[in-house]
């Protein structure tokens, strides 16, 4: 009996350790569609095809070939879309984290370690920005310029930075005033090597943790923003693109939004997942 008490929990542990897994699986394999797929599928988006427009997934084209996930209304492959809108989304959410955790971290550690009136005025120049919105500031910065992929990205940033720079003004805070920080003060270490050597290198976890539940919050936006048309141009494959040109066919050609909705919704949860674990991993003291 005793031995079966044991080995009940261990079988648990493995398998909830098995499905852990699961997220690191699932976004190996977009980063992988991403990354080899555009090099794979030959795919033009400002190239239609009328005769093929509307066929069902496993249909096949007039050139011979099979339309694996259907077409749209203007006979473009939407399996090809999918992959491409993957390395679209995959690629505007590494640049917008980086950018914001480069903007935030900076801020953020400035205003924690020297305190006075520099937090002050960050502080609460963080609150007035995080009284508006931060969908609408993003689509006001998005549509005041002309549709390309540096200005979604720097649209998104406008707000995700600010995240950062709470957390990473928390930990520098805290550490401040411990004891390795005080003696590097004594020892006339300069304040730019006290925050790269002793601060900075704290915050890395909490930072981590909060970036995948951003690149999920800004993946999402992204697709909101070409949903809505003021995001990326034409020539550029975007999910939120693909399922607002499948809107008008939900009755009769459903694959057409519905596809790339599900490959947006995985992606979405599966990085959600993740972030809730390194959240769990790192603290979530450090993230409030």
């Amino acid at each position: 009996m005793a031995t079966l008490a044991v080995t009940r929990p261990l079988a648990v542990r493995r398998i909830g350790s098995w499905f852990g897994r699961i997220p690191y699986v699932v976004l190996s394999i977009y980063v992988l569609v991403a990354g080899i797929g555009p090099l794979v599928i030959d795919y033009n988006p400002i190239r239609t095809s009328l005769d093929d427009r509307l066929l069902k997934p496993g249909a096949h084209l007039s050139t011979g070939g099979t339309a694996w996930l259907g077409t749209d209304g203007l006979g473009r492959d939407v399996l090809a879309q999918v992959v491409y809108g993957a390395r679209t989304s995959i690629l505007i959410g590494l640049a917008t984290v980086v950018v914001s955790c480069i903007v935030g971290v900076t801020i953020g550690t400035v205003a924690g370690y020297f305190r006075g009136w520099l937090d002050t005025f960050l502080a609460r120049g963080i609150d007035i920005l995080m009284a508006f919105p931060a969908i609408l500031l993003t689509i006001v910065i998005a549509g005041a310029f002309e549709r390309s992929v540096p200005v979604v990205v720097i649209a998104l940033a406008a707000t995700a930075w600010i995240s950062f720079a709470r957390v990473t003004r928390s930990v520098a805070l805290s550490l401040r005033e411990r004891a390795w920080v005080d003696a590097a003060r004594v020892l006339g270490v300069r304040r730019p090597a006290i925050l790269l050597r002793h601060v900075v290198p704290f915050t890395i976890g909490p930072v981590v943790a909060l970036a995948t539940l951003e690149f999920a919050l800004v993946v999402l936006a992204e697709a909101g923003l070409s949903f809505l048309g003021i995001g990326l141009p034409p020539s550029a494959v975007s999910w939120g693109q693909t399922i607002a040109n499948g809107k008008q066919y939900l009755a009769g050609a459903w694959w057409i939004s519905a596809l790339p909705g599900i490959a947006l919704s995985l992606l979405i949860v599966n990085i959600g997942i993740l972030g809730d674990q390194l959240t769990a991993r790192y603290g979530r003291g450090h993230l409030k």
